[in-house]
């Protein structure tokens, strides 16, 4: 089957599956009044148990965890659990994200409810959210806390990560030290204020000295510590308050652009990007109508899909031989296509933070890219564009107000640097140990300043923290804490 025809069809089933849900009554959750209050649960004990639930459901199903879906059955494979996403709901009901590849090919992200913890758990509802991280419904925090469903073809576009004009919010990047065999170097990026985000550092704890490095070619601030033994399990914290701007094409300031036609390690020129790129825009006669045509081609070529050998490097042969990937990849070979036919074009990375609600975790980095033409830097997201087809217009031009800059470019250098060489690109922190690159990740969190609602009031965001089960929810809607869910997934 052609992706062309898979996609079409697809769409139709999302918008199918979409009127089932809006029209189906979900069994409620909650139990009844007068009970007395359960025990909170960890976000660890949770893990542990949607992990165990799918792991034994595999067994039992022969080597796949099976999900109803669409008049037919899902067979899965778990690739991961969303950590930043487990909640203890409160009334005895814990909610899980899970991501988990088909034999079918797309990865499904799947949203389960469950009850019991912390004792035997039982899972009493399973509802595929999205595939290859196109959403079927979105949800939608109403002000007594309540959490319902909205078919994504209804949802408006602050369900579906976009703030348009203003955004304010305290970001909080925080790293904990694993054990370490021998000495350490850290590397994480430092946020900075530019035309389009005001950034101050509000605090940093660490628990080594630390001092900040420039990375010159780009103009990044790294922040930079050597760690010993007596580090390990010790947290490394910056805090910031950022304000930032939606963005759009803005005028370009280097005196020479050309420079971003250069080749990066893993960006690198050849002549397949060549062949497909000049395939690709042929007929059109400017730079922005070329631009459009390539943007076009990435989102129709490839999947968004976590899961793989080689994904999240942002390699621009991978993503072109594999036909899927993370914002790095889909973004990588935007920009690899784009130099092929001598249109410049630069690579940014941070995080995008949930709009629909005002506090909580954030599922690690996202990426984008700009391209130059007619004198002007223009912001892509191609990797949200092909989540959201209708927000494609917009992605083309657009970076919403809703995010924070960390660091743009690749193949960074600093001194000090790792012994390997470069740095890809910096959002998550860069840690050797002896010589070694060592993975690790960084957790990312944030709290919105109080903004007007939909309803046309303001909410505190510490207000709606205090929304746990107080009511008995709808038959379409569950009851909450709001950094349990969002459009972030």
């Amino acid at each position: 089957m052609s992706r062309g025809v898979s996609q079409s069809r697809r769409k139709t089933n999302l918008r199918r599956a979409a009127l089932v849900l809006a029209a189906g009554l979900l069994p409620s959750l909650l139990p009844a009044a007068g009970k007395p209050a359960a025990i909170e649960v960890s976000v660890e004990r949770i893990e542990q148990a949607i992990q165990s639930h799918i792991l034994e459901a595999t067994r039992a199903g022969g080597g796949h965890f099976r999900v109803p879906f669409e008049g037919k059955v899902l067979e899965l494979e778990l690739v991961r659990v969303h950590t930043e996403y487990l909640a203890d709901l409160g009334g005895g009901v814990q909610f899980a994200c899970v991501d988990l590849v088909g034999t079918d090919g797309p990865v499904y992200d799947v949203d389960f409810f469950m009850k019991g913890l912390p004792g035997p758990a039982t899972v009493t509802e399973t509802t595929v959210h999205k595939i290859d991280g196109q959403p079927i419904y979105a949800w939608d925090q109403k002000n007594d806390g309540t959490w319902i469903r909205v078919p994504v073809t209804e949802a408006p576009d602050r369900l579906l990560g976009v703030i348009r004009g203003e955004d304010r919010f305290e970001f909080v990047y925080r790293v904990k030290l694993p054990p370490l065999s021998g000495p350490g170097r850290l590397w994480i990026p430092l946020a900075q204020s530019d035309g389009f985000q005001t950034v101050r550092v509000e605090e940093i704890r660490a628990p080594a000295s630390r001092r900040e490095l420039d990375e010159r070619a780009h103009g990044n601030k790294v922040l930079f510590m050597a760690l010993g033994p007596e580090d390990v399990g010790s947290t490394v914290e910056v805090r910031y308050d950022v304000r930032r701007v939606e963005k759009s094409a803005y005028a370009a300031t280097e005196a020479r652009p050309q420079i971003y036609l250069a080749p990066e390690a893993l960006v690198p020129t050849t002549d397949n990007f060549r062949k497909i790129a000049r395939e690709v825009i042929k007929g059109k006669p400017t730079d922005l109508m070329r631009a459009r045509a390539l943007y076009d081609h990435v989102i129709k070529k490839l999947r968004y899909a976590k899961y793989g050998p080689d994904w999240g490097r942002g390699d621009a042969v991978y993503a072109c031989d594999a036909k899927s990937g993370n914002c790095s990849d889909f973004h990588a070979y935007f920009i690899a296509l784009a130099r092929a036919v001598g249109i410049p074009a630069r690579f940014a990375v941070g995080a995008a933070i949930p709009s629909e609600r005002d506090d909580g975790g954030i599922d690690g980095y996202h990426c984008w890219a700009e391209f130059y033409a007619d004198g002007k830097w223009w912001p892509v997201d191609v990797s949200e564009a092909d989540k959201n087809a209708r927000l494609a217009t917009y992605y083309f031009g657009h970076n919403p107000a809703n995010r924070i800059e960390l660091s743009r470019g690749r193949d960074l250098v600093v001194e000090p640097g790792p012994t390997w060489g470069p740095i890809n690109f910096l959002a998550q922190p860069v840690l050797e140990v002896a010589g070694k690159p060592v993975r690790i990740k960084a957790d990312f969190s944030f709290r919105r300043e109080p903004r007007e609602n939909s309803e046309g009031g303001t909410r505190p965001a510490a207000d709606r923290e205090k929304s746990k089960i107080d009511k008995t929810a709808a038959s379409d809607s569950h009851t909450l804490r709001p950094s349990s869910l969002g459009a972030g997934r």
